[in-house]
Protein backbone atom coordinates (compact mmCIF):
# COMPACT_ATOMS: atom_id res chain seq x y z
CA UNK A 1 0.00 0.00 0.00
CA UNK A 2 0.99 3.74 -0.41
CA UNK A 3 2.15 6.21 2.37
CA UNK A 4 3.29 9.60 1.50
CA UNK A 5 7.00 8.60 0.59
CA UNK A 6 4.88 7.51 -2.87
CA UNK A 7 2.91 10.84 -2.91
CA UNK A 8 4.63 13.12 -5.67
CA UNK A 9 3.17 16.88 -5.56
CA UNK A 10 3.42 18.42 -8.85
CA UNK A 11 1.75 22.04 -10.30
CA UNK A 12 -1.33 21.60 -12.28
CA UNK A 13 -1.09 21.36 -15.36
CA UNK A 14 2.31 19.94 -15.70
CA UNK A 15 4.09 17.00 -13.89
CA UNK A 16 3.00 13.40 -13.45
CA UNK A 17 0.53 11.95 -15.73
CA UNK A 18 -2.43 11.18 -12.94
CA UNK A 19 -1.57 15.52 -11.99
CA UNK A 20 -2.79 15.97 -15.87
CA UNK A 21 -5.89 14.03 -15.29
CA UNK A 22 -6.19 16.81 -12.71
CA UNK A 23 -8.01 18.43 -9.90
CA UNK A 24 -11.36 18.07 -11.51
CA UNK A 25 -12.47 14.99 -10.14
CA UNK A 26 -11.13 16.07 -6.67
CA UNK A 27 -12.69 19.04 -6.30
CA UNK A 28 -15.98 17.44 -7.40
CA UNK A 29 -15.58 15.63 -4.27
CA UNK A 30 -14.33 18.68 -2.36
CA UNK A 31 -17.84 20.74 -3.75
CA UNK A 32 -20.24 17.50 -3.14
CA UNK A 33 -18.75 16.85 0.10
CA UNK A 34 -19.16 19.91 1.72
CA UNK A 35 -22.59 21.07 0.12
CA UNK A 36 -23.74 17.89 1.94
CA UNK A 37 -21.90 19.11 5.58
CA UNK A 38 -23.98 22.24 5.15
CA UNK A 39 -27.16 20.34 4.87
CA UNK A 40 -27.47 21.25 1.30
CA UNK A 41 -26.96 17.63 -0.47
CA UNK A 42 -27.03 18.00 -4.15
CA UNK A 43 -26.87 14.52 -6.53
CA UNK A 44 -23.88 15.61 -8.78
CA UNK A 45 -22.00 18.31 -10.01
CA UNK A 46 -24.86 19.83 -12.12
CA UNK A 47 -26.22 20.34 -8.68
CA UNK A 48 -23.53 22.63 -7.14
CA UNK A 49 -23.31 26.53 -7.02
CA UNK A 50 -22.20 27.89 -10.01
CA UNK A 51 -19.28 29.27 -8.95
CA UNK A 52 -18.12 25.98 -7.50
CA UNK A 53 -19.45 24.24 -10.45
CA UNK A 54 -17.20 26.28 -12.43
CA UNK A 55 -14.49 25.35 -10.30
CA UNK A 56 -14.83 21.54 -11.39
CA UNK A 57 -15.96 21.57 -15.07
CA UNK A 58 -12.39 24.44 -15.77
CA UNK A 59 -10.18 24.20 -12.88
CA UNK A 60 -7.87 26.20 -15.67
CA UNK A 61 -10.18 28.98 -15.82
CA UNK A 62 -11.56 29.23 -12.12
CA UNK A 63 -7.94 29.21 -10.79
CA UNK A 64 -6.10 31.38 -13.22
CA UNK A 65 -3.08 33.13 -12.00
CA UNK A 66 -3.50 30.94 -8.49
CA UNK A 67 -1.10 27.87 -8.33
CA UNK A 68 -3.00 24.13 -7.99
CA UNK A 69 -1.09 21.74 -6.85
CA UNK A 70 -2.18 17.78 -6.80
CA UNK A 71 -0.87 15.23 -4.99
CA UNK A 72 -0.58 11.47 -6.91
CA UNK A 73 0.33 8.16 -5.80
CA UNK A 74 1.33 6.04 -8.90
CA UNK A 75 -1.17 7.14 -11.56
CA UNK A 76 -4.01 8.21 -9.48
CA UNK A 77 -4.54 11.99 -8.62
CA UNK A 78 -5.46 11.64 -4.56
CA UNK A 79 -5.18 15.19 -3.41
CA UNK A 80 -5.20 18.74 -4.43
CA UNK A 81 -4.88 22.37 -2.92
CA UNK A 82 -5.46 25.74 -4.43
CA UNK A 83 -2.90 28.28 -3.59
CA UNK A 84 -4.07 31.86 -4.35
CA UNK A 85 -2.20 34.67 -6.16
CA UNK A 86 -0.32 36.63 -3.87
CA UNK A 87 -1.67 40.13 -2.86
CA UNK A 88 -0.16 42.61 -0.48
CA UNK A 89 2.34 39.65 1.15
CA UNK A 90 -0.15 37.63 1.52
CA UNK A 91 -2.42 34.21 -0.39
CA UNK A 92 -4.89 31.96 1.07
CA UNK A 93 -4.87 27.93 0.61
CA UNK A 94 -7.87 26.89 -0.19
CA UNK A 95 -9.61 23.67 -1.74
CA UNK A 96 -7.14 21.08 0.31
CA UNK A 97 -8.67 17.86 -0.48
CA UNK A 98 -7.43 14.18 0.01
CA UNK A 99 -9.50 11.38 -1.76
CA UNK A 100 -10.77 9.58 1.39
CA UNK A 101 -8.62 6.71 0.60
CA UNK A 102 -5.14 7.98 1.55
CA UNK A 103 -6.12 10.05 4.36
CA UNK A 104 -3.92 9.19 7.28
CA UNK A 105 -0.71 9.09 4.73
CA UNK A 106 0.42 12.63 4.90
CA UNK A 107 -0.99 13.76 1.49
CA UNK A 108 -2.28 16.75 3.26
CA UNK A 109 0.51 17.90 5.22
CA UNK A 110 2.93 17.20 1.90
CA UNK A 111 0.42 19.12 0.16
CA UNK A 112 -0.02 22.50 2.56
CA UNK A 113 3.84 22.15 3.06
CA UNK A 114 4.53 22.40 -1.14
CA UNK A 115 2.28 25.05 -0.56
CA UNK A 116 3.80 27.13 2.25
CA UNK A 117 6.91 26.56 0.04
CA UNK A 118 5.82 28.26 -3.11
CA UNK A 119 4.45 31.13 -1.05
CA UNK A 120 7.93 31.44 0.80
CA UNK A 121 9.62 31.48 -3.21
CA UNK A 122 6.44 34.04 -4.12
CA UNK A 123 7.46 36.78 -1.69
CA UNK A 124 4.44 36.00 0.74
CA UNK A 125 4.87 37.02 4.41
CA UNK A 126 1.50 35.82 5.40
CA UNK A 127 -0.78 32.55 4.30
CA UNK A 128 -4.15 32.43 5.68
CA UNK A 129 -7.40 30.21 5.13
CA UNK A 130 -10.50 29.41 6.20
CA UNK A 131 -12.25 26.59 6.95
CA UNK A 132 -15.70 24.77 8.31
CA UNK A 133 -15.83 24.51 11.93
CA UNK A 134 -17.18 20.66 11.90
CA UNK A 135 -13.82 20.04 9.85
CA UNK A 136 -12.35 19.16 13.27
CA UNK A 137 -9.07 17.21 11.74
CA UNK A 138 -8.75 19.70 9.30
CA UNK A 139 -8.33 22.66 12.23
CA UNK A 140 -6.26 20.00 14.17
CA UNK A 141 -3.31 19.54 10.99
CA UNK A 142 -3.48 23.39 10.32
CA UNK A 143 -2.43 23.78 13.59
CA UNK A 144 0.38 21.62 13.68
CA UNK A 145 1.26 22.80 10.93
CA UNK A 146 1.50 26.42 12.33
CA UNK A 147 -1.46 28.41 11.75
CA UNK A 148 -3.61 30.10 14.29
CA UNK A 149 -7.37 31.03 14.62
CA UNK A 150 -7.69 34.61 13.92
CA UNK A 151 -10.52 36.96 13.68
CA UNK A 152 -12.85 36.47 10.98
CA UNK A 153 -12.51 37.91 7.35
CA UNK A 154 -15.79 35.76 6.18
CA UNK A 155 -19.34 36.61 7.36
CA UNK A 156 -20.12 32.81 6.80
CA UNK A 157 -21.65 31.28 9.87
CA UNK A 158 -18.93 28.20 11.14
CA UNK A 159 -16.45 29.28 9.30
CA UNK A 160 -12.86 29.35 11.52
CA UNK A 161 -10.10 31.94 9.59
CA UNK A 162 -6.63 30.53 10.32
CA UNK A 163 -3.12 32.20 9.06
CA UNK A 164 0.49 31.43 9.85
CA UNK A 165 3.77 33.64 8.73
CA UNK A 166 5.85 32.22 5.97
Amino acid sequence: MSDERDVVIDRWPGGTAAAESGPAGLLAAYHLRTQAEKGEAVPDVDGLPDRYRAEVEDPGTAFAGDVVLVASSGDAAVGCLVVTAAAEGRCEVKRLWTDPAYRGRGVASALVGAALAHAGTAGVRTVRLSVWSWRTGAIALYERLGFRVVASWDVREQLVCMERAV
